[in-house]
């Protein structure tokens, strides 16, 4: 009888010990730039000249890092833009603060941002993933401060999670261990299913493996997928509303995208029927860092009207 206690008391504290025994982010962020605010830290980049043209602020994904958006946020410089990109609390080099990851949370993290950079003007946003439900919460709670929204491959109207992620998110307390205990096994995994891809981003494979090994980034993703990406999975309202107020949208697609299928696209187009769509062929889910180059193009072909009408520069780079 005392085996079993003993077992069932190693089984409940294992999890606790698994996270507890990863890199705290302090540990690993080296030298980067972090905007501090009574929340906590958040690491964030510019890409372009200060006299750019009009601000592109970049929301990544449940997974990956700011990284991801490298090859695109390169592109969109050198066409002209002043390009911002973060990481999302619980990934990166940014914080790890408690609370529900909800669109509230992501939302109040991103305004936070705008506030530190004193960033006025409205905005360019554009949402990969997960990053498309917060940049589509942010523009529905701030509609002055965003003149163009783009969403890539975005989540919250279609979204097919694996197994291991359902379960997680269906069993409460055992389904927090399991993901202490296994999710980075399977989200190396998924690192490891990138590797084949021809990356723009050298390095992303590694760098979302080596998140796995973060204290945080786990209880991070399990939150998300929990309260921003499994609340009804619908923006459809959102949407909709965001179409009547006259607020331009560009999604863009990947042909093979297993995680967000084509079918998210026809639910934007019946929700905002003003939306423009492109469809990158043979891309799947990773099309931020495997073809940035059709994805830069039509983002800065989608922002031109905002580059004229400011009478800024539109490179063609």
């Amino acid at each position: 009888m005392i085996w079993l206690i003993v077992l069932l008391v190693v089984l409940a504290l294992s999890p606790l010990v698994a996270e507890r025994l990863r890199h705290p982010v302090s540990k690993v962020r080296g030298e980067v730039l972090l905007a501090r605010n009574s929340h906590g830290a958040i690491r964030y980049r510019w890409f372009g000249s200060e006299n750019s043209g009009s601000i592109v602020v970049l929301v990544h994904g449940l997974t990956t890092p700011s990284q991801v958006f490298d090859a695109v946020a390169d592109r969109l410089a050198a066409k002209g833009f002043r390009v911002l990109t973060y990481d999302l609390y619980g990934r990166g080099a940014s914080d790890r603060p408690g609370g529900k990851q909800n669109r509230a949370f992501f939302v109040r993290q991103l305004r936070d941002l705008l506030a530190d950079q004193r960033i006025e003007e409205p905005v360019a946003l554009v949402g990969y993933s997960m990053g498309g439900v917060i940049a589509t919460a942010f523009a529905a709670h701030y509609m002055e401060r965003v003149d163009r929204l783009v969403l890539l491959a975005s989540a919250g109207l279609k979204h097919n999670p694996d197994w291991f992620s359902r379960l997680c998110i269906s069993v409460p307390i055992i389904g927090d261990g399991l993901m202490m205990l296994f999710g980075g096994i399977a989200l190396r995994r998924v690192a490891d299913q990138s590797r084949d891809l021809e990356s723009q981003v050298p390095d992303i494979a590694d760098v979302m493996a080596k998140e796995t090994h973060i204290r945080g980034y786990l209880p991070a993703v399990l939150s998300s997928l929990r309260h921003t990406l499994a609340q009804g999975d619908s923006q459809a309202r959102t949407h909709g509303a965001l179409g009547s107020a006259g607020l331009p949208v560009l999604g863009i697609w990947g042909a093979a995208d297993r995680v967000i299928p084509l079918e998210a696209r026809d639910l934007l187009a019946s929700a905002n029927p003003s939306a423009r769509h492109y469809v990158v062929a043979d891309a799947g889910h990773g099309l931020a860092f495997s073809h940035p180059e059709p994805v830069a193009r039509e983002i800065a072909e989608f922002l031109r009207p905002v580059e004229i009408a400011r009478g800024k520069t539109y490179g063609a780079g």
